[in-house]
């Protein structure tokens, strides 16, 4: 299958230890930020032992849409789309879809919250963004 990275000049950045499972096709938007450490997965086996046996696997596709941030050591598994402009916390294992301008984490990944005004204001917690970046463009 093929990895399909937004186009080539879209800005997608990845830190060290990226694993891609790529039996299923994975495509990732522009300006997505990856952290270290992170998996993406497309592939699984069955639950069933006598079908592991024949090394029976199947594939989905993971769709991570544009300007998205992975923290570290972020999992996500197979059939899963992430909407755009989302950010996913350290160390979540992403099972399901997660919607676009939300921040999720956890294990299983869930919704914490919406992007919102607070986000215009302040980069982390309640540190604000100073000029000259604290105007929306």
């Amino acid at each position: 299958y093929e990895i399909v990275i937004g186009d080539w000049s879209s800005d997608v950045c990845s830190s060290d230890l990226l694993t891609l499972v790529d039996d299923g096709e994975v495509r990732i938007g522009e300006h997505t930020m990856i952290g270290p450490n992170c998996t993406i997965v497309t592939t699984g086996h069955p639950i069933r032992p006598d079908l592991r046996e024949k090394v029976t696997q199947y594939s989905m596709p993971v769709v991570i849409g544009r300007n998205v941030w992975l923290g570290a050591n972020v999992t996500v598994l197979p059939g899963v789309t992430i909407g755009d402009n989302s950010v996913i916390g350290a160390c979540s294992l992403v099972i399901k879809d997660i919607p676009a301008n939300v921040v999720a984490f956890g294990q299983p990944c869930k919704v914490y919250r919406e992007i919102g005004e607070h986000d215009d204001v302040y980069y982390w917690r309640d540190r604000m963004i100073n000029p000259p970046y604290d105007q929306k463009q």
